[in-house]
């Protein structure tokens, strides 16, 4: 089943088109890669499909579940199962893990109607997913990402991950400024968190993470534009030749 489709995007930021004919089908159950160059258009990519209300989209259309994504506001596509992790995942002084996590789930049962978790209700599902990650209760008590390392913050992203149980999962650079061990157990986060029912888009530069999250599907984005898409063996060709391979394919 198609998740996603995306078909002949183009979007503009500030005057400036940065998308130019984007086309992307995800079904459910697989892993996406996106790699590409500084500025090609990754995170922009990632900011339309949430609806970043900066990012002006021109022409296209985005299919998310069989409903047009466009006509849909930011706040209701997260509704509608859509997650994204930062790169930069902001602080909150003065709101707990915990209490940000409960409101999210709250709003996410009331838009589809189902009734809300008691405390217990819910801190139950919160220690599941928790044990499900490996993850201790020293993080959720305190302020959200307030003091936290890079790695406490993507970790954290991974845990609200699991607790709200998207649909499709955007990782825009969750690699970004990890160590090693960190990255590895955010990897084995988001691989357990796979299921038939859920696709995943990896957005990255480098091979690293795609060696704990393997793709299925490996897109090049270039100047706009998917220019190559392949399997998982793409990933290698790109470290060892680099981005300049493809610009001189194309040229």
């Amino acid at each position: 089943m198609n998740l996603l489709e995306i078909k002949d995007l183009h979007a503009e930021v500030d005057g400036k088109e940065i998308l130019k004919g984007i086309n992307l089908t995800v079904k459910a159950g697989e892993v996406h890669a996106i790699m590409g160059p500084n500025g090609a258009g990754k995170s922009t990519l990632s900011a339309v499909l949430t609806g970043r209300e900066r990012f002006n989209v021109t022409k296209g259309n985005i299919i998310f579940k069989g409903m047009e994504l466009l006509q849909l506001p930011a706040e209701d596509r997260a509704r509608e199962g859509i997650f994204l992790s930062f790169q930069y995942p902001v602080e909150i002084p003065g709101i707990s893990t915990v209490n940000f996590l409960k409101t999210a789930v709250g709003e996410h049962r009331k838009y589809k109607k189902l009734p809300p978790l008691s405390g217990g209700e819910f801190l139950k599902m919160l220690r599941e997913k928790m044990e499900l990650l490996g993850m201790d209760n020293k993080l959720i008590n305190r302020s959200l990402n307030e003091g936290f390392s890079g790695g406490e913050k993507k970790k954290n992203e991974i845990l609200q991950m699991a607790v709200l149980n998207p649909t499709l999962a955007i990782l825009d650079e969750t690699d970004s400024g990890l160590d090693i061990d960190a990255l590895r157990l955010v990897a084995q986060g988001v691989n357990k968190l796979k299921s038939p029912d859920n696709a995943t888009i990896v957005i990255t530069h480098y091979q690293r993470l795609l060696d704990y999250i393997v793709p299925d599907v490996v897109h090049i984005l270039y100047d706009g534009r998917i220019v190559k898409t392949a399997g998982k063996e793409l990933v290698p060709e790109l470290e060892k030749y680099g981005y300049d391979w493809i610009k001189e394919g194309l040229s």
